[in-house]
């Protein structure tokens, strides 16, 4: 499995638990938490840092 599958599940089961264990807010809070850091990670690269990750991605699909 891809780094990246293994981050969607690990969202996913982070997500579902704190929805299922906290309170509402703070819940939601954790969800957006866990699903907003890496698109924010993202746009803090550069353009140049962006156009490698993707070019590293593309390569790694063809395997």
């Amino acid at each position: 499995m891809s780094p990246l599958g293994k981050y969607y599940i690990g969202a996913a089961a982070v997500s579902v638990l704190s929805l299922w264990l906290l309170p509402s807010l703070i819940a939601w809070l954790v969800v957006i938490g866990v699903l907003g850091a890496p698109v924010v990670a993202y746009f803090m690269l550069d353009e140049s840092q962006r156009k490698r990750l993707r070019r590293i991605r593309g390569r790694q699909i063809g395997r």
